[in-house]
């Protein structure tokens, strides 16, 4: 939506605006409704058992999938694309790490660890992290294969190979690196499961600043840019704002 299209908008009278408001609310409710039923439903899906054995570089040294939940028994792993020889994260991936590092404390209080998962080295995480002011646990997967597994990273014939094995097999990956989440859960006994993934699209749904952008007068603004988010910086960089660069992150994708 732009400038012109925004000044060339109906105006109305409050008492219009109200009716109209209000009429719409019952469209949003549905959809509420709707959400909650989708998300009782995602609780029934199957889980698979994780057998094998991950480990992770992390702050502390070296620590398995299941001390990954640190005494819960919960865990959301979020997958940041930031590749073995990257100097950086991804800006993308980065603007989701933003919003996941204010929300430690409520998820732990919901019995849910919150931990970053990448393949490069633990120092580079360190230092990108204290740049960042994120607080979260960052732990490295370079020793590992749990990315792959986890449909987020590919090797490179994979990638030149184009074949549909991310999204659940939906679309080829956009890279050797690719943003995804992956939830768990640790019974009693120990035993580990694989509960939930989220990829590309899929992950709008924890970005709080596209609810209200979506809810703001020009909406996402993002038509004409190279991809719907070439606007999105690391959160350091917002000046000078130079909107049409492209992302590391890429195109649109379906859920």
């Amino acid at each position: 939506m732009n400038s012109a299209a925004v000044l060339d908008h109906e105006v109305v009278s409050r008492s219009q605006w109200l009716l109209a408001h209000g009429n719409f609310l019952a469209r949003e409710k549905e959809l509420t409704k709707r959400t909650d039923e989708l998300s009782r439903q995602r609780r029934e899906l199957p889980w698979t058992r994780v057998e094998k054995e991950y480990i992770f570089d992390g702050p502390d040294g070296k620590a398995s999938l299941a001390e990954l939940f640190d005494g819960h028994s919960q865990l959301a792993t979020y997958h940041l694309m930031f590749g073995p020889d990257w100097m950086e994260g991804c800006p993308g991936c980065s603007y989701v790490a933003d919003h996941l590092d204010g929300a430690i404390e409520h998820l732990h209080a919901r019995d849910v660890a919150l931990v970053l998962v990448s393949r490069a080295p633990l120092e580079k995480l360190a230092a990108f992290q204290k740049r960042m002011g994120w607080r979260f646990r960052w732990f490295s997967s370079a020793g590992c294969d749990f990315n792959h597994d986890f449909g987020v990273s590919f090797t490179k014939s994979e990638v030149a190979g184009g074949v549909k094995a991310y999204n659940f097999g939906t679309t080829a990956p956009h890279g050797e690196e690719n943003p995804g989440l992956s939830l768990f859960f640790k019974d009693s006994s120990g035993a580990l499961f694989h509960t939930y993934s989220m990829f590309d699209r899929g992950l709008e749904a924890v970005l709080g600043t596209y609810a209200v952008l979506d809810r703001a007068p020009k909406g996402r603004n993002e038509d004409g840019l190279p991809s719907p988010m070439a606007w999105v910086r690391h959160h350091d960089k917002y000046e000078p704002t130079r909107q049409g660069t492209q992302s590391c992150c890429h195109g649109k994708a379906s859920h």
